[in-house]
């Protein structure tokens, strides 16, 4: 068993420290190469639906919100049948 945890322990420590594996081949290279780009316009696209889907949730919210005060109001000035 012991030798196991030596063996994936060295190839671990040689994964670790590898040029290779501290940065990826954008974040490493160039800023300007073609993959840094698409990259960058990836991130973008990606921002452009989740930013306003989130804000869809808030306002979705905001309007559940504003319509329970509605019916809670409209609830205090109903004449009780009691």
């Amino acid at each position: 068993m012991s030798r196991i945890k030596t063996v994936l322990l060295t190839f671990l420590l040689l994964a670790v420290t590898a040029p290779s594996a501290l940065a990826c081949a954008v974040c490493g290279g160039a800023s300007d190469s073609p993959m840094a780009q698409g990259m960058n316009w990836g991130i973008f696209s990606l921002l452009a639906v989740i930013v306003p889907m989130l804000g869809l949730i808030a306002c979705f919210f905001v309007f559940l919100a504003r319509k329970a005060a509605q019916v809670a109001a409209a609830a205090e000035q109903s004449p009780k049948d009691v």
